[in-house]
């Protein structure tokens, strides 16, 4: 009996449990219908959003890589006009970083493809070029490989002229006033000549200029450049030579003198040498008068080391704006006047600066002059051919054979 009621209980246990399990299952079943379709749609957002910046990383990572393998570059030949200026001795990459920063071409590496695709490239000269803005690279490097685009404005600076000379040529070029170059010449540390230039060893006083440092040449004057600037382009040059020659370790080395002596010297040759193939001799008259055991004074005045010059007159005069002369049209009075702080005649040593714009050729000369002994030299002809002499004797000599050629 037990049993019998034991097993209906558990029969109808079971049952409710079935039941009991059905029912949570059909409300499970339920809840999943209703919070399925609200997950679903979610999920369905979330991919959208998810393939969106998928799609962005995906897309600024492509633009990022293609940029490796892209090199990115203006098409086309540009639009107005802009000028440029090309610097002796720049490279490639430095022209690319010109026009990238000018704003012609897009990208320094897409000039420097085209360069290298060009043969051509390595033939491009210094100067101011007219360019258009945002040009493809291969158009830009054809431009400045035109000469037709080179803005030609070059002003020849002899070798020998002084500044004075020099202001008057650059202010008729650029309509700029001389007083304006006269003002930008008293910077000197801003124009770039250092103070070690005007040290001497020779115990004289260093006038401090910029004579002597505006190196002769043609130069490529940029459009509305200023007074400083273009004074600046030209004692650029000079340094540029400078250090091409090492003219300041050699002077010290070879020479024993300081480069500022060297400097002079190589003015003075400048001046009175009448060929090229004359400047290191012209120069070693000077040292021997100065820096040699047998340093010539005339007259035995007691004076060690007299140049006897006679270009120095002339340099005060212009300074000072008075009329120069021919050396056999100056008096004595005139050569020795002690007002002059140029003159050369009863005075030791060499002048308080250089007095004009020594040439490559003349400071070669003062740097690496021919041995010799020559104490005097003199023109002889009007086609300045120089006799040297070590002799009182033969320089005399030699000025009579000036004279007869109608010279003196």
């Amino acid at each position: 009996m037990i049993d019998d009621l034991e097993l209906a209980f558990d029969e109808r246990a079971e049952k409710g449990r079935h039941r009991r399990g059905a029912q949570r299952k059909l409300n499970n079943k339920k809840k999943k219908k209703r919070g399925g379709r609200g997950r679903t749609i979610t999920a369905l957002l979330m991919a959208f959003v998810l393939l969106g910046v998928l799609g962005g990383v995906g897309w600024y990572g492509f633009d990022r890589i293609s940029g490796y393998f892209v090199t990115p570059d203006y098409d086309g030949g540009g639009t107005g006009e802009a000028q440029i200026q090309i610097e002796e001795g720049q490279s490639i990459a430095e022209i690319a970083n010109t026009l990238v920063a000018a704003g012609v071409v897009k990208s320094t590496k897409a000039f420097i493809e085209a360069a290298q695709a060009n043969s051509r490239s390595q033939n491009i000269q210094p100067g101011v070029y007219k360019v258009r803005k945002e040009m493809n690279a291969e158009a830009a490097l054809g431009l400045l490989l035109d000469l037709k685009n080179k803005i030609v404005n070059g002003l020849l600076i002899p070798e020998g002229a002084t500044s004075t000379q020099i202001y008057k040529l650059l202010s008729k070029e650029t309509k700029l006033p001389v007083k304006d170059f006269q003002e930008a010449a008293k910077d000197l540390k801003g124009l770039g000549i250092a103070d070690f230039w005007f040290k001497r060893d020779d115990r004289q006083a260093a006038k401090k200029s910029i004579e002597g440092f505006l190196f002769p040449d043609t130069y490529e004057l940029p459009p509305n450049a200023t007074a400083e600037q273009i004074l600046k382009l030209m004692v650029d040059r000079f340094m540029a030579v400078a250090k091409d020659l090492d003219f300041v370790d050699r002077v010290q080395k070879e020479r024993e003198i300081s480069p500022y002596e060297a400097l002079i010297v190589a003015s003075l040759a400048q001046a009175e040498a009448g060929k090229t193939a004359d400047l290191g001799k012209v120069a070693r008259v000077a040292y021997n008068r100065i820096y040699s055991e047998n340093h010539y004074c005339k007259n035995g005045n007691g004076l060690t080391g007299c140049l006897e010059f006679d270009v120095g007159v002339n340099y005060y005069w212009e300074l000072t704006g008075k009329k120069t002369k021919r050396s056999g049209q100056m008096t004595d009075a005139e050569l020795f006047d002690k007002n002059n702080p140029y003159r050369m005649h009863g005075k030791a040593g060499l002048p308080p600066g250089p007095i004009n714009s020594p040439g490559q050729k003349a400071l070669e000369g003062a740097m690496n002059p021919p041995k010799g002994t020559w104490l005097f030299f003199v023109a002889v002809d009007k086609d300045g051919t120089t006799k040297f002499a070590t002799t009182n004797e033969e320089h005399e000599r030699n000025i009579q054979e000036a004279r007869e050629n109608g010279v003196l």
